[in-house]
């Protein structure tokens, strides 16, 4: 059956690979076929904050995936990298940088009018 693996090696970057597996191969074989070493099941260091932001390290068609996990012909094994800020936390920063007035609702405000309108 035939396999995508994509690994994301950088930002904006991705390298992918066409594989013929036998039925039954799980996620770990394809990690074993391109050549990748599976990640083992406690997580390495720094997978706690990814987890934690809720990002897999491995899935299948973008839903997380154990390494165990059954494959189908033309699914797509994708294996993510860690995130380096929690989106939440980001988000929190900039609008405290950029300040209330100048985001979401407040950053049109007609002259004279009420805050928030």
């Amino acid at each position: 059956m035939q396999i995508t693996v994509v690994v994301c090696v950088a930002p904006r970057e991705t390298r992918e690979w066409m594989l013929d597996l036998p039925h039954g191969a799980s996620v770990a074989d394809a990690l074993r076929a391109i050549g990748a070493a599976p990640l083992p099941s406690p997580a390495p260091a720094g997978a706690a904050e990814m987890t934690e932001m809720g990002a897999p390290f491995v899935g299948v068609w973008g839903r997380a995936a154990a390494l165990d996990a059954p494959l189908q012909r033309g699914d797509r094994v994708e294996v993510y990298r860690p995130l380096k800020v929690d989106p939440k936390v980001a988000r929190r920063e900039r609008f405290a940088r950029q300040g209330a007035r100048s985001t979401g609702l407040f950053a049109r405000q007609r002259p004279g009018g009420k805050s928030g309108y």
